[in-house]
């Protein structure tokens, strides 16, 4: 048999195996790759490191917001807003949702530590994130092209969060869960979906965008698709319960802690680490803007230069998700979502390091870099994710000694 002939034979037989098989056989390499990148980043870690000289797996695993999730499961949220000297209300517990807090602690208390639990978590929740972003592009891209776009996925530069302890693993599983049930229409399982994901991890006001723009396009073309007045009832009906819930954490803040701006102050208060901004004011944009200006400025490009970036950006974004045909293929609902929650992020974050992280809930546009079939551009693709992955995690978690390597 020919060397092109058993390859062919070995594609057939991979291409056979049930879809769920071949996901989990992609998720365990691409998280003993990402292990040994880890074990690679501790060996390099030095007395200048924040984890200190040869760290362990599990004190990797456990640093960063995992501190501040491990102090919610053990401590809750504090009554009284903890202040600066300077007067300004202090990071403090109330920035971390307590779903994926909880639920780690529950396991915790089943595996000896609420770390283990938290591990566990984000490692199973990130092959059901997996499965579910398969079945979020298989219809719009094909089985093999929406496998390429979970090995992207599980492989990228940001897979370091399957296996600490973050809540996006768990965030990102409810989420392909939901934007699943959007493209299938099972309106049902929303109600359940929203109010977990909104308590997981800040966003949920995204995603009720993205229900209001998916419901303004069903009815641009409730001529060409049917638009049922039960579809309507449940696109409103699921958004307010989105927008509900993104409001809830806030009030509840400010009913713990008598001050209605609770939540939004100790948002600022990371904000203030960087620009040293002593309000406790929120301007939607603004945040980006302050960016523009601080990152160029530092860079010695100047803020103009950075203004201008900010603009070029935008507007690079909002062409890709109208016009690129690979992402046009994709389909309306990933590219909405898209869109949402880039806005969201427009108007809410202060763009640092941790950027990269909080882009990891529109991993959908993998399936964009998994269209091409050419073998060597998807294995170009996959050697770029796991060069971002190792640059990620060294830099992160190896080193992570100045004001930029904040995972």
């Amino acid at each position: 048999m020919s060397s092109a002939a058993a390859t062919s034979t070995r594609a057939r037989s991979w291409q056979g195996w049930p879809v769920v098989v071949r996901i989990a056989v992609v998720y365990v390499v691409a998280r003993l790759v990402t292990t040994t990148f880890f074990l690679l980043a501790a060996a390099l870690s030095g007395p200048a490191s924040r984890y200190g000289f040869a760290p362990s797996l599990s004190e990797l695993a456990l640093g960063w917001d995992a501190q501040w999730y491990w102090l919610v499961a053990v401590s809750g949220y504090p009554a009284d807003l903890p202040l600066t000297p300077e007067g300004g209300v202090a990071e403090n517990a109330w920035a971390f949702l307590p779903v994926y807090a909880y639920l780690s602690a529950g396991l915790g208390t089943v595996l000896g530590s609420w770390g283990a639990g938290a591990v566990v978590i984000s490692l199973l929740s990130g092959f059901g994130a997996s499965v579910a972003l398969h079945a979020v592009l298989r219809d719009r891209i094909g089985d093999s092209a929406a496998l390429w776009a979970v090995t992207f996925f599980a492989c990228g530069p940001l897979a370091a969060l399957f296996q600490v302890g973050y809540a996006e693993s768990l965030f990102l599983f409810l989420l392909f869960l939901a934007l699943r049930c959007v493209q299938v229409r099972r309106w049902g399982w929303l109600y359940a979906l929203v109010p977990a994901m909104g308590f997981t991890r800040p966003g949920i006001l995204a995603f009720a965008l993205f229900l209001g723009l998916y419901g303004v396009h069903r009815f641009l073309r409730r001529r060409v698709e049917p638009l049922p007045l039960t579809d309507v009832a449940h696109v409103v009906g699921v958004a307010a319960v989105a927008v509900v819930v993104g409001f809830a954490w806030q009030v509840i803040a400010g009913l713990v802690t008598g001050d209605p701006g609770a939540y939004l102050a100790t948002e600022l208060a990371w904000r203030r680490n960087w620009i040293g901004d002593t309000s406790d004011r929120f301007v939607p944009v603004e945040g980006w803007i302050q960016a523009a200006g601080f990152w160029f400025t530092h860079w010695g490009l100047g803020a103009v230069a950075g203004y201008a970036a900010l603009v070029l950006v935008v507007l690079g974004a909002a062409a890709a998700l109208l016009f690129a045909p690979q992402v046009k293929r994709l389909g309306i609902e990933v590219r909405l979502w898209s869109a949402s929650y880039l806005i969201y992020l427009l108007l809410v974050f202060f763009p640092q390091s941790s950027l990269f992280r909080l882009l990891v809930p529109i991993s959908p546009l993998w399936g964009a870099l998994a269209v091409p079939s050419s073998r060597g551009w998807r294995w170009a693709v996959l050697a770029a994710a796991l060069l971002g992955q190792w640059w990620w995690i060294y830099n992160m978690y190896g080193l992570g000694n100045t004001f930029w390597q904040i995972p």
